[in-house]
C-alpha cells in the first residue's frame, strides 16, 4: 500500500545529570570536586533517502525517541552524548507541526537533513561550581529534557512528467509499456489506488521520471473520488500528459472536465505544459474517428494532439520523445532547500515570568527561564536548594509572589515541582 501521509510523535533524548563527587586518593585528603558533566541528549533528525518512495515504514509505529545522554561520573568523567535518532524519508517529504500547522522542513534534495527536535543539554557537575570561597561545592545540575512534538509527514512525489486523466483512460498501461514499472492494471474504474513511478529511458542520457496518478473525476478538487488525495503530487511535475479514452462518449468533454478540476485545485497546475494523447487507437472505431477528434481539439486551440495505443504500443515512444522535448523547454522547478529546522520550546521564547493563582492556596509561576532553573536543580542537595532560593530572589520571583498575596503554607508550583511557602524569620 502507498502511504503518503502519516502522523508520528518524536522525542529527543534527555540530557544526563551532572555528578557530585570528590577525589578520594591516597595522600590527597582534600582532593576537591571531581563530578563530571552529563552528556547531551540525542537529536531527532530527518534525512532524505533517494531509495524510498513511500512513508510505509512509519505505518506501524508512531513513537520515535532518541537516546538519552549519560550521567556524569566521578574522576572528572563526563557522560557520553546520546545517539541521534536518524529517520529516513523519501524525496519530496514535507514535515508539519501538528499543533501549529507550521511547515518545519521541505525535504527534496538527496542527503538533505532537518533537525526537528533537539536533545536536552547535559547538567553541569560540581567541578563547574568550585570557587576560591567554595572549594567543595555539593551542587550539580539535572539534565534538560529533550524536545518532543507531534509531526505530520506528507509526501509529494518528485516526478518530471505526470499522467492525468479520467479512470480507465489507460494511464497504468502506458506506464507499464514505457517504463519498467509494474502497476496493477484492470478493466474497471479506479484500478490505480496509489501513484506509481517509472523511469522512461529513451537513450543513455535521455531519461525522465514518469508518474501515473489515480484517475480524476468531476469534483475531485472538492474531495470527490480518489483523485483529491493525489492532486498535490502533480504540483511538482513539470509536464503533464493528458491521456484520454478515445472510446469514451465525448473525449473532449472529459478533457475539459479534468482541466476544470486542475484549475479549481490551483497551485499552478494549469500553467504546466500539457500533451494531449488520445488512447485506444487499436479499436477500429476510435482510429476512424481520430481525425474528427483532432479537428475538434484544434477548433478549441489545442493543435498538438497525438493518437496512441498503449495496448499495442502504437506511437508510445513518439509520445515519450515529445514529453522529453517539452521537459527540456520547461523551466526547472523551484524546489526549496531550507536550512535544517531547529524547533524551540515555547518556554524558551518566554524569558520573563508571571505569577498566577490556580486555586485557594495554590500558585503557579510561568516562565521558561525560571522553569528551567528549577528543573535543573537536584532537590536532594541542600546547597543546590539554597542556590535556587538565591536565584529566585535575585530574579524577583519571590517578591512577585508576595505581592500577589501568597501566604504561609501555600503551595507554589514551578514546572513539575511543588514547594511549600515559608517565610524566613
Amino acid at each position: 500500500m502507498f502511504y503518503d501521509q502519516v502522523k508520528i510523535h518524536v522525542s529527543a533524548g534527555r540530557g544526563g545529570n551532572g555528578a557530585v563527587a570528590f577525589r578520594r586518593e591516597k595522600y590527597i585528603p582534600y582532593g576537591g570536586p571531581s563530578g563530571g558533566d552529563g552528556g547531551k541528549g540525542g537529536d531527532v533528525v530527518f534525512v532524505v533517502n533517494p531509495h524510498l518512495n513511500t512513508l510505509y515504514h512509519f505505518a506501524h509505529k508512531s513513537e520515535f525517541a532518541a537516546a538519552n545522554g549519560e550521567n556524569g561520573r566521578n574522576k572528572d568523567r563526563h557522560g557520553a552524548a546520546g545517539a541521534d535518532l536518524v529517520l529516513e524519508v523519501p524525496p519530496g517529504t514535507l514535515i508539519y507541526d501538528v499543533e501549529t500547522g507550521e511547515v518545519l522542513a521541505d525535504l527534496v534534495a538527496v542527503g538533505q537533513r532537518a533537525v526537528v527536535a533537539r536533545g536536552g543539554r547535559g547538567g553541569r557537575g560540581n567541578i563547574r561550581f568550585a570557587t576560591p570561597t567554595n572549594q567543595a561545592p555539593r551542587i550539580a545540575e539535572n539534565g534538560d529534557p529533550g524536545e518532543e512534538r507531534w509531526l505530520r509527514l506528507e509526501l509529494k512525489l518528485l516526478a518530471d512528467v505526470g499522467l492525468v486523466g479520467k479512470p480507465n483512460a489507460g494511464k497504468s498501461t502506458l506506464l507499464s509499456v514505457t517504463t519498467a514499472a509494474k502497476p496493477e492494471i484492470g478493466d474497471y474504474p479506479f484500478t490505480t489506488l496509489q501513484p506509481n513511478l517509472g523511469v522512461v529511458a529513451l537513450g543513455l542520457n535521455e531519461t525522465f521520471v514518469l508518474a501515473d496518478l489515480p484517475g480524476l473525476i468531476e469534483g475531485a478538487s472538492e474531495g470527490k473520488g480518489l483523485g483529491h488525495e493525489f492532486l498535490r503530487h502533480i504540483e511538482r511535475t513539470r509536464v503533464l500528459i493528458h491521456l484520454l479514452d478515445g472510446a469514451a462518449l465525448d473525449p473532449l468533454a472529459d478533457f475539459e472536465a479534468i482541466n476544470a478540476e486542475l484549475a479549481a485545485f490551483g497551485h499552478g497546475l494549469m500553467d504546466k505544459p500539457q500533451i494531449v494523447a488520445i488512447n485506444k487507437l487499436d479499436i477500429p472505431g476510435v482510429q476512424e474517428l481520430f481525425p474528427e477528434m483532432q479537428a475538434a481539439f484544434a477548433a478549441r486551440g489545442y493543435r498538438e494532439v497525438m493518437g496512441i495505443s498503449a495496448l499495442t504500443r502504437l506511437n508510445t515512444r513518439a509520445l515519450m520523445w515529445r514529453a522529453y522535448q517539452m521537459l527540456q523547454e520547461a523551466p526547472l522547478p523551484e524546489l526549496p532547500t531550507p536550512a535544517p529546522a531547529v524547533i524551540r520550546f515555547a518556554a524558551e521564547e518566554d524569558e520573563g515570568f508571571r505569577v498566577a493563582r490556580e486555586s485557594e492556596g495554590f500558585w503557579r509561576v510561568h516562565g521558561g527561564k525560571i522553569e528551567r532553573a528549577v528543573q535543573r536543580t537536584p532537590v536532594k542537595w541542600d546547597e543546590a536548594l539554597l542556590r535556587l532560593h538565591r536565584y529566585l530572589e535575585q530574579e524577583g520571583v519571590l517578591d512577585a509572589l508576595r505581592e500577589a498575596g501568597v501566604k504561609e503554607g501555600d503551595t507554589v508550583r514551578i514546572g513539575d515541582y511543588e514547594f511549600e511557602w515559608r517565610e524566613q524569620e
